[in-house]
């Protein structure tokens, strides 16, 4: 049985104290992280504006993987299969050493049963952002183009924004809240005066659309370690385009005036694998930062996506982790503009996604040090010893599927977050809510009106089912399956799953008393009026 208690309507302009008319929330920067928030508080019926400095999006983009965790999120979009569609799937990823495949991480294998999207999608970002840009027009949503953030004040009940148009004129405008979702330079960020605190790799890196072919299987990503170069290469459709990131080991060419070519790069990586690149559509080099905002809330304004964090391109996290960063913040955003939670539970955005970022920053800048490496011993590591550990995990059952868990995000968690209590089965309050898939349909599908649901292995009591309808909260009573213990869950449980599909609280027995303790301590789910 499914019930809702859910209030159909959409935040506007409201009055500020000093008597203005003000939007909910403006997003600053309109790349996959901003554009993912507006969709996401949209959907949540907040009103937003997106601005973004530039005049159109970016064509020369290094982000190309979406994973397993973010096609899960967007689902509840309307969108994981318009991805899907426009993408190139991706099985598994290979891993080469001095010429001689060593290694494979096939994701059907590793994340059949875990997810609905068991493998990983290549998608351009360029395109991908297109997508977003036209589901937002559908919602009647348009990026303000040149248009930039100059200033910002924030003020008891708001902040002002200053804007600069594509007319050079400034205006000052009043909005609930402010998202910084504008990039590593980030002018939120620096409007704001956090830290950012990190550094940056010696080396440079290129990122290269070219026409190529490449080895077998030629559906599939690889990569490449060869003499201390690397490379990673990426086919997103079925017609030999290809996205290449690597390094430029040439140090005077890197270090030059004249801007670097596609000829200037060698690559012994690159020959070693046997790609024959025809045409090059574009080039480009950058540098890789790793570093961290000092704060991702400062009262009314947040940061987001790169404008918070940056680290290496190992294992195409960037892109995935501003998109979770937007679906974390969104249902909270809305709560508390609907004044169905307290303000601290904003606070819970950062206790959550810095936590993750610092332990992604960490893990990435590892792995990313060491294939940058250069020496004897470390040639020997990379050509030899981490292929053969690789090899290992991806043979074990048990070690590839928590290998696919970490690269795919199905595996990220909040154990120490204020919202998460409780344990029933193996599943504790911060874990992702597990797919579970059965004649009578899937759990994702309970999951998708971005609302809490209360997710029962067995029957509800009518006094826990009276409050959920109070408190807005969505009830289903699911048959016990072996589905279901497989899953971790616990025959007679009750989970409190949040609107972004993590477990909130798990109780071994629904009973009302525990789910009154923990709005108290969460700060959330106020009745509903």
């Amino acid at each position: 049985m499914l019930t809702s208690s859910c209030v159909e309507f959409k935040l506007g302009p409201t009055q500020s104290q000093a008597g203005g008319v003000m939007d909910a929330v403006l997003i600053v920067g309109a790349g996959p992280t901003g554009l993912a928030l507006a969709l996401w508080l949209d959907r949540h019926r907040v009103k937003v504006r997106i601005i973004d400095r530039s005049a159109a999006p970016g064509t020369a983009s290094r982000a190309v993987v979406i994973h397993a965790r973010t096609l899960e999120l967007y689902r509840q979009l309307g969108l994981a299969e318009r991805m899907v569609a426009a993408g190139h799937v991706s099985d598994g990823i290979h891993f080469w050493a001095e010429g001689e495949r060593r290694a494979d991480l096939v994701f059907g294998a590793a994340g059949t049963g875990m997810t609905p999207y068991p493998y990983v999608l290549i998608l351009p970002q360029d395109r991908h952002e297109q997508l977003l840009v036209e589901a937002l027009a559908q919602r009647g949503i348009a990026v303000e183009r040149e248009t930039e953030l100059v200033g910002l004040e924030e003020q008891a009940d708001h902040v002002l924004a200053r804007l600069r148009d594509p007319d050079s004129q400034e205006r000052s405008v009043a909005v609930r809240y402010l998202a910084g979702c504008d990039g590593a330079h980030s002018a939120v960020r620096h409007a704001l005066g956090l830290a950012f605190e990190g550094g940056t790799y010696e080396h440079v890196f290129y990122v290269a659309d070219v026409q190529a072919a490449i080895p077998a299987p030629t559906g599939d990503a690889h990569f490449a370690l060869d003499r201390g170069d690397f490379v990673a290469v990426f086919p997103y459709n079925e017609h030999g385009h290809v996205r290449l990131i690597g390094a430029v080991r040439d140090a005077a060419a890197a270090a030059a005036d004249t801007p670097l070519r596609y000829e200037d790069v060698q690559s012994d990586a690159l020959h070693s694998l046997g790609v024959e690149v025809t045409q090059v559509n574009w080039f480009s080099t950058y540098r890789v930062h790793h570093r961290i905002a000092s704060r991702f809330r400062q009262g009314r304004c947040f940061l987001l996506g790169d404008a918070a964090h940056v680290h290496s391109p190992a294992g195409g996290q960037g892109m995935n982790t501003g998109i979770a960063d937007a679906a974390n913040l969104a249902w909270k955003l809305a709560a508390v503009l609907r004044q169905e939670a307290d303000e601290r539970l904003l606070d819970t955005y950062e206790a959550e996604r810095r936590a993750f970022a610092l332990q992604l920053v960490a893990t990435t800048d590892r792995a990313f040090t060491l294939v940058t490496r250069t020496g004897r011993l470390a040639e020997l590591v990379k050509d030899h010893v981490a292929p053969a550990v690789l090899a290992a995990v991806f043979a074990n059952d048990h070690l590839r599927r928590r290998a696919f868990g970490l690269v795919s995000q199905t595996a990220l968690a909040y154990p120490d977050s204020p919202l998460s209590t409780g344990r029933a089965g193996t599943l504790h309050g911060g874990d992702r809510f597990p797919w579970i898939a059965g004649e009578e349909g899937d759990s994702f599908a309970l999951l998708q009106d971005g609302v809490w649901v209360a997710y029962a292995c067995g029957l509800v009591p009518e006094q826990v089912r009276a409050w959920c309808v109070q408190h807005g909260v969505q009830v289903h009573e699911a048959p016990w399956t072996a589905a279901q213990a497989r899953a971790g869950c616990a025959r007679g449980a009750l989970y409190l799953v949040r609107p972004d599909m993590y477990v909130g609280l798990a109780l071994p027995h629904p009973e009302v008393a525990a789910l009154e303790a923990y709005i108290q301590k969460a700060g959330c789910l106020l009745p509903v009026s």
